[in-house]
């Protein structure tokens, strides 16, 4: 995938990969590649790409977005049926699919839908906050209120899924079931064409949440095949389980759970009179699917989470310098890294459901003071319980019942990517899997989590550092939100462990942090208090730390100074005797993600890891992996003895068992490192 092209909607290129002749998909692949390290150039809306020394492609993109056959021309003699335009709109960025009805009026949105970043399945809609806890873990074949009512003569049917939604769920499957039987390696250019074309087939028919997952497949199946730093397996299994799930449940869905399985692109923005926020922190977005900004959190007097976004098309660069653009609310002119710190006082405010600040016309906002993170409304986020706040979560993280919008452009990227939506002006947004703390309702940010550690050392991971951190008894894995150089996370990370080893030790600081659901406790950093001074924060992503920050280093002759001046060793804690082997049935689920099905029918030692399995307890797990070898290896043969095709549904669904299995596993796994109680495995 090349991000020097422009975004080509998925449309256009499922139809000019259907247009080609069976050579020439064969070849597809070859010419991507080939595409690949050619020179580009651009000249405002037209962007050339050099096929050979003789021959020019153009794409128009007027709107930054390719979305016609026709706007991909090619100067070669077999144009218009040649392979170089299906190659190139292969090779580009897939762009945001548009939602079928936005040219009809919304009375209550303010601007047409932004875009977003990757992100993982969202929240259920809804119309008004529950009087308690939010329903994010809505049991998939729980009845509803009206459900255990009588049914009276009068009362209208369960809205079930119409047969358009129902053809395009199976053509999601299908789809799916196909880019799974051939994996990573072997899901080409032609199989992620026909994964774009039931993706835009499902936005077409009003399922713009597996829409947007399909897309965001294909996204991380070219990071894959592209051999991408930022690609990360578990984003493409992810991504692969959630359009299967999807697609296997629509068809039989009824009533509220049809509409979370459906979602939705827009969300209203509705008045909220006037709002006193304070800033609380910022954090830099860079998602995979080509959109970068800021996201500036604040919270009002009562300690309910809003958030100010700038998210557009761009890349880290982006992402390190939005935060230095004003925000777009009313007449103000902070920048979102002064409101981070500042305040703001908001008059005519429009909210969205997840709690992000429109700026439609009647919007003004002046600037306030802000406060610290030791005084109200801030303190008493850091006063819940850390199991309260796991739990919340984990609770929030729940997908399937809970979708309330489109994530437009795939990646369980990570929580971080999904929490976004597009520019601060801008009314619709695409769902993220973020969300917020105590009284939220259901808003973004409820995956944050407000630590008060303390640090202890460091620990070596195969994707680097972490810091370890004592939390209320606990050992908590610290990592960096991103490993991009253009931010600066990794370089603030290094330096706060120096905290540990010998500058400061015992130094204790209030961090926000976004749980990663794992074995033992761990999380990202996004943002610390300032070491020196407890009431001044440092935004992880967006400010450099100093050593200057730091407390002075011990001098020779001082106190304890022989111990001060060893530098702390990097400490790696002990597994926990008799820990569950949860990772031999996941190791399988992705090996198939990436290798495909032939990968699990090769003869090996799949008898033994289900014994093991059964051993620790855990037998449904080795039944799982037993299916999912016997499905993977089966191939009936025809009366002459010719192998017959492999029942791809059959091992889709094995395989979707096994994802499924593996991740609500996880979540408990990570309850329990935590001390927390778990979300319950009965909420799918």
């Amino acid at each position: 995938m090349s991000p020097l092209l422009p975004p080509v909607d998925p449309s256009v290129t499922a139809q000019l990969v259907a247009a080609l002749t069976p050579r020439l998909r064969k070849r597809l692949d070859a010419g991507v590649a080939k595409l690949a390290g050619r020179p580009v150039a651009r000249d405002g809306d037209i962007v050339r790409l050099a096929v050979d020394d003789d021959t020019d492609l153009e794409l128009h993109a007027p709107d930054g977005v390719v979305t016609t056959a026709e706007s991909i021309r090619c100067g070669c003699l077999l144009a218009p049926d040649c392979l170089h335009r299906a190659a190139a709109a292969s090779a580009a960025p897939v762009a945001e699919m548009p939602d079928p009805v936005a040219e009809m009026p919304d009375p209550v949105a303010e601007i047409p839908d932004p875009v977003a970043g990757e992100p993982s399945l969202t929240e259920a809609p809804r119309t008004a906050p529950p009087t308690s806890a939010p329903a994010t873990t809505l049991p998939a074949t729980a009845a509803s209120p009206a459900d255990d009512a009588p049914a009276g003569a009068d009362d209208p049917a369960p809205e079930s899924a119409t047969p358009a939604q129902r053809t395009a769920a199976a053509a999601l499957h299908d789809a799916a079931a196909a880019v799974l039987e051939a994996g990573a390696d072997g899901a080409g250019a032609v199989l992620q064409a026909e994964l774009l074309r039931a993706a835009h087939t499902a936005r077409l028919a009003g399922l713009p949440r597996a829409a947007g997952r399909a897309v965001a497949a294909v996204t991380a199946l070219r990071a894959a095949r592209d051999a991408d730093p930022a690609h990360r397996l578990g984003d493409l299994t992810t991504a692969l389980r959630d359009v299967l799930l999807l697609a296997h449940r629509l068809p039989e869905a009824t009533g509220p759970e049809l509409a979370g399985l459906r979602g939705r692109v827009r969300q209203p923005y509705t008045p909220d009179g006037s709002l006193r926020l304070y800033g609380l922190f910022a954090e830099p977005v860079l998602t995979s699917t080509g959109y970068a900004g800021t996201v500036t959190w604040t919270a009002d007097a009562a300690g309910r989470l809003y958030t100010v976004p700038d998210v557009a098309p761009g890349g880290a660069e982006r992402a390190a310098g939005s935060a230095d653009r004003a925000v777009r609310i009313g007449d103000t002119s902070l920048t979102h890294r002064e409101l981070s710190r500042a305040g703001l006082a908001v008059s005519g405010a429009t909210v969205s459901p997840t709690g992000r600040l429109g700026a439609g016309a009647g919007v003004r906002a002046v600037r306030a003071p802000g406060v610290s993170w030791h005084a109200e409304p801030f303190d008493r986020l850091w006063t819940v319980p850390v199991a309260e706040q796991i739990a919340r979560a984990l609770a929030g993280d729940l997908d399937v019942p809970k979708a309330k919008d489109t994530d437009s452009g795939g990646d369980a990227g990570t929580a971080s990517e999904a929490g976004q939506a597009g520019e601060a002006g801008q009314a619709g947004e695409a769902g993220d899997g973020t969300n917020q703390p105590t009284a939220q309702d259901g808003r973004d940010g409820r995956d944050l989590l407000f630590l008060d550690v303390t640090l202890i050392g460091t620990v070596r991971e195969a994707a680097g550092e972490c810091l370890l951190a004592d939390c209320d008894g606990l050992t908590v894995r610290l990592a960096a939100a991103h490993d991009d150089p253009a931010l600066p996370d990794r370089e603030n990370l290094r330096l706060l462990a120096l905290l540990a080893h010998g500058r400061g030790p015992g130094t204790r600081l209030r961090v926000v942090a976004r749980l990663t659901p794992a074995p033992l406790p761990r999380a990202v950093l996004l943002a610390a208090s300032r070491p020196t001074d407890p009431d001044a924060h440092v935004d992880l992503g967006l400010d450099r730390l100093r050593r200057a920050d730091l407390p002075p280093e011990p001098t020779a002759g001082t106190s304890g100074d022989a111990d001060d001046a060893r530098p702390a060793p990097t400490v790696q804690p002990a597994t926990a005797p008799g820990e569950a082997p949860v990772h031999l049935l996941r190791r399988r689920v992705h090996q198939a993600a990436s290798g495909g099905r032939r990968v699990l029918a090769f003869p090996g030692s799949k008898e033994s890891e289900a014994a093991r399995l059964r051993q620790y307890g855990l037998g449904t797990a080795g039944e799982l992996l037993t299916a999912l070898h016997a499905s993977a290896a089966e191939r009936a043969r025809d009366p002459f003895g010719r192998l017959l095709p492999a029942d791809t549904g059959r091992f889709a669904t094995a395989w979707l068992g096994a994802a499924v299995y593996t991740e609500e596993v996880d979540r408990a796994l990570c309850a329990a490192a935590w001390g927390a109680s778990s979300p319950g495995l009965d909420s799918r």
